[in-house]
Order: C-alpha cells, then sequence, then structure tokens
C-alpha cells in the first residue's frame, strides 16, 4: 500500500514540472518574465533568456518521463535533485534579489518569498518519496486505490497552491474578500463603520488638543453601550501612554468626543480632555 502511495508521487512532480516548463517554454510572456525574475539578476537579462528556456525543456523532460511509463528509480531521484536545486535557487534569489519576480509557476511578477521556497521543499520530499516505490508505475496505484489516491493527490496539490503565491488571486484573495463581506471588519454592534468614527473624533476639540502627542494608527476599538472607544498610541512627557477616545456611536456628535491619556506602565490617567493643567 505504501509503495503504491509512494508511486503516486511521480505524477504529482511530473504535473507541476510540466505546468513550470509551459510557462517557460510557450508563454508569451516568457521572455520578459525572465529578464525581470531573479535569474535576470544573477544571470543578467541576455543569459536569462536562453538559461530559462533550457531550465524549461528540462522541466518538460523529466515531467513527461515522470508521467509516462515506465517508471525506474532515476526519474523521482533526478526531480528530487532538480527540486533540491530550486531550493537553493530560490533562498540565494531572497537574499540577494528579494523585490525580482519568482519566475517559477507563472509569468505574473512575483517575488520569491518563504512559500516559494517551501513549495520547492515539498517537491524535494515528494520526489524522496517517489523513490520508495522501487520503480512501480503510478497507474495501477491509482486505480488499486482510487479514494485514497485520489485523496492523497488532491491533498498535496491543495499544499501546491498554498504554497504558490502565484495562485493567490484566484483562492486566497476571494476568501479574503468573503470573510471581509461576511465579518464587517470595519463595523463594531452600532452599525457604524470605524471610519466613520475616527472622522468625527479628528474633527473634535479632544483630537485637537492631543493629536500631536500620537504616534500610531487606530490601534484597538470596541464598543461600549452607545460609546465607540478608539485607541492610539501616543507619547506624553516622555512616557509611553495610549490615548483612549470615547466617540459617540449613534450620533454625529463631534463636541462630546472625549479623551483620557493612560499611562502604559501603571495604568494611571495622565490627563483627560478637562484636567485644567492641560488645557492650559
Amino acid at each position: 500500500m505504501l509503495q503504491s502511495l509512494a508511486a503516486l508521487q511521480s505524477l504529482l512532480v511530473g504535473v507541476v514540472l510540466i505546468w513550470s516548463a509551459r510557462i517557460k517554454l510557450f508563454d508569451r510572456r516568457a521572455a520578459e518574465q525572465a529578464r525581470t525574475s531573479a535569474l535576470g539578476t544573477l544571470l543578467g537579462a541576455e543569459r536569462a533568456v536562453p538559461a530559462y528556456r533550457v531550465l524549461g525543456g528540462a522541466e518538460l523532460l523529466l515531467g513527461i518521463l515522470l508521467v509516462l511509463p515506465p517508471a525506474p528509480v532515476a526519474e523521482p531521484l533526478a526531480a528530487a535533485a532538480l527540486a533540491a536545486g530550486f531550493v537553493g535557487y530560490l533562498g540565494y534569489a531572497r537574499r540577494v534579489a528579494p523585490d525580482a519576480s519568482c519566475g517559477c509557476l507563472s509569468a505574473k511578477a512575483t517575488p520569491v518569498t518563504g512559500r516559494s521556497i517551501a513549495r520547492a521543499g515539498l517537491l524535494v520530499l515528494a520526489g524522496l518519496v517517489g523513490i520508495a516505490a522501487g520503480g512501480t508505475y503510478w497507474l495501477p496505484a491509482l486505480t488499486g486505490s482510487p479514494a485514497a489516491s485520489a485523496g492523497l493527490l488532491l491533498a498535496e496539490a491543495a499544499l501546491v497552491v498554498a504554497f504558490s503565491p502565484e495562485f493567490d488571486s484566484y483562492w486566497l484573495l476571494p476568501l479574503r474578500r468573503l470573510r471581509a463581506r461576511l465579518t464587517h471588519p470595519l463595523r463594531g454592534g452600532s452599525g457604524v463603520p470605524l471610519l466613520a468614527s475616527v472622522q468625527q473624533l479628528q474633527l473634535s476639540a479632544a483630537y485637537r488638543q492631543v493629536g500631536t502627542l500620537l504616534t500610531s494608527d487606530v490601534r484597538d476599538h470596541w464598543l461600549e453601550e452607545s460609546w465607540r472607544m478608539v485607541c492610539y498610541s501616543a507619547r506624553y512627557q516622555g512616557r509611553a501612554a495610549t490615548a483612549v477616545f470615547a466617540v459617540p456611536a449613534g450620533e454625529v456628535a463631534p463636541d462630546r468626543v472625549r479623551v483620557a491619556l493612560v499611562d502604559d506602565s501603571t495604568g494611571a490617567t495622565l490627563v483627560s480632555l478637562a484636567d485644567p493643567a492641560y488645557a492650559t
């Protein structure tokens, strides 16, 4: 059983390599991608293009060998070695050209990240596991245990996608938009957007009095009965403090906004809007 599941790694790695080769060999933006990629930074814009094509050819050849029978042990071993080379290249590129595009699985400009390196590491692991198949071809393994095999391949493919920043626009950004629609992160229980509360407090006398002491954007906020409490980091007489504004949540009344500066070390109130010493 384990040998059969190991044989499936050749299919996974082969498909990833063929996809990667498709970008390098057949995409009309491949040449420009090579010049602007980390490879272009390391080799120079002109030498990067032929190197990019050669790499794509190697990926295509090895990918086809992995997908088609027979299945000698040398193929997953070669795949693991190639993926290990990717790990080294991506790690070096991230250090010397952090803003350059990866040029890996998409013609879309995507800088090298830790996820890109993790994806290459996953392919190294898959290649090494594939060696344990001992020359078993993946198709009998897939048809022999279709449910387990399909589940394993889908899980591994999901990991490849999750470790690929190039694909974020297809799944991660839609998920973030959905979460924003469901959770309304800029709204409290009052239904008043946080931005409206911030705009109201910025019109208040309280904000004018302490505005020059603030050292951050909104750090925290919550609802307390009919008030929205909005917190900023602040600095008062050399002390680290928190400016806590109380903003009416159900009406627009900047004149009712109140503020207190609270010492971050002791929790003591250093000053409030009504403090005569501060007002003068």
